[in-house]
């Protein structure tokens, strides 16, 4: 009986969870009209805002490749380089990263997060452990284009120790991403990460790189469950109590994003905002990189997490264009 258990494979009595995006493709979308409303909103004294706001926020990301393809056809001109010189600060960063493909811009980002002295490892540590395989072999094809480097060889050389192996696990985009759980394996991966861990003088990391870069979602919970009945503990303290720093940033990002991603997110924005000063640029790279895939879902995880309306919190951190235009990402 115990040797048929080796393979016994556990179909999800729920299937993945849904969750709803705030943008979807414009059903009646019109690139050259778009071109002409643009022309319009740039021209002469003054910018229209509101047009420029309206078209971004209300069109998938191929809906505004087109645009801007268009628009150079039309006018001669690079549509970035036009709304570069009508438009300033977050405002202006916003509107940028809504012309990128969002490989693109998962791309620049992660690059100014490794130009210059320090690094920003969060950045990498948001971006890198929350996409799956496809997204993140599209940003090193991106990355390679853009800059004419390589990704890995940038995340090794600008990261190190125990925080370089696992961003180089996940850059692999190795991870099963299929829906079955096998019993027998969340529980041995259970056992092997207590052991590693909590069961061990020092920590093993190499255990839980295997584990959070390599199995899919679901098989993942099948483990954390098995963790905490065996040890009574839940993932996440072990791995508060076993690792520090970065790394412990970076395994908290992996199990968060396979528990709930859109928790993990709205975590993320409520933290950009709490206290004295607002981290514009996460609200940024959250909103845009999520708008066309979870945010609405995201929203609503945040309203009942912390019982206030994401769009009110925006609000009262931001002013202006740039929060008329996070408010209409948010619709």
């Amino acid at each position: 009986m115990a040797n048929n258990r080796k393979h016994s494979v556990i179909r999800p009595a729920e299937g993945p969870a849904k969750f709803w995006p705030t943008i979807r493709r414009h059903h009646d979308f019109d690139a050259e009209r778009d071109v002409k409303k643009l022309q319009k909103a740039c021209k002469g004294m003054g910018t229209d805002e509101m047009a420029i706001i309206e078209i971004l926020s209300n069109r998938s990301s191929d809906q505004r490749q087109q645009v801007q393809q268009k628009y150079k056809t039309i006018c001669g001109k690079d549509l970035e380089e036009v709304l570069k010189g009508e438009l300033s600060g977050n405002f202006e960063k916003t509107a940028l990263a809504l012309l990128d493909r969002p490989c693109e811009y998962d791309a620049r980002e992660l690059r100014k997060a490794m130009k210059g002295a320090g690094t920003d490892e969060l950045v990498l540590i948001e971006i890198l452990c929350t996409r799956v395989n496809k997204q993140i072999v599209d940003i090193k094809d991106a990355y390679k284009r853009l800059f004419d480097r390589d990704l890995e060889s940038d995340v090794k050389s600008d990261t190190s120790g125990s925080l370089r192996k696992i961003l180089v696990s996940v850059l692999q985009a190795n991870r099963d991403e299929g829906l079955e759980i096998d019993a027998a394996l969340a529980e041995q991966d259970a056992k092997n990460l207590y052991e590693a861990g909590e069961g061990s003088w020092g920590t093993d990391e190499s255990a839980f790189n295997v584990v959070l870069a390599k199995r899919n979602y679901m098989q993942l919970r099948a483990t954390f469950q098995a963790y905490e009945t065996l040890k009574g503990k839940d993932i996440e303290d072990a791995i508060k109590s076993e690792t520090s720093g970065n790394l412990e940033k970076a395994f908290l990002t992996l199990v968060r994003c396979a528990k709930d991603c859109q928790s993990y997110f709205a975590t993320r924005l409520y933290e950009a905002m709490k206290g004295t000063g607002t981290d514009e640029e996460t609200l940024i790279r959250i909103l845009v990189t999520r708008a066309e895939i979870d945010l609405q879902t995201i929203k609503e995880k945040f309203q009942k997490m912390y019982n206030k309306s994401l769009v009110e919190a925006i609000k009262s951190e931001t002013s202006g264009d740039f929060r008329k235009l996070l408010v209409a990402l948010l619709h």
